[in-house]
């Protein structure tokens, strides 16, 4: 039996869970950086303390720029027209092949082939 496909969700329930998500995550790293200043401001803080309370609101906001982001590629995607598809080239028939001689010029080249040759001649011998 197939299974069904899940019922399509309201496009506002989207948006709201998207909205709550972003504004969870910016308020739990705004909470870590109140945290980091604490610690920055106490007897053992270090720079590295001030960083991380620099750092954890971008982290918060990260997922409201992808949000941002996915949506302005989509829009950008739905604006461009579908590109048409290429028209197929037609392939051309193969060419038959010509047998060209094999002429070696370099007299060293041709008594190296001439014992590959005899080598060869040999190991069909030997396999008989």
């Amino acid at each position: 039996m197939p299974a069904s496909p899940p019922p399509a969700g309201s496009p506002w329930g989207r948006r709201i869970a998207i909205v709550a998500t972003c504004l969870v995550s910016l308020l739990i790293c705004c909470g870590l950086a109140w945290w980091q200043w604490d610690r920055f401001t106490s007897a053992n803080g270090t720079f590295q303390n001030l960083g991380y309370v620099l750092q954890w609101p971008l982290f918060g906001l990260f997922p409201a720029f992808m949000f941002w982001r996915i949506r302005r590629l989509r829009e950008k995607a739905e604006a461009e027209p579908a590109p048409e598809p290429a028209p197929v080239a037609a392939v051309p028939a193969p060419r038959p092949a010509v047998e060209t001689p094999q002429t070696d010029e370099d007299e060293e080249l041709a008594a190296y082939n001439r014992y590959l040759r005899e080598l060869n001649a040999r190991d069909q011998q030997a396999a008989e």
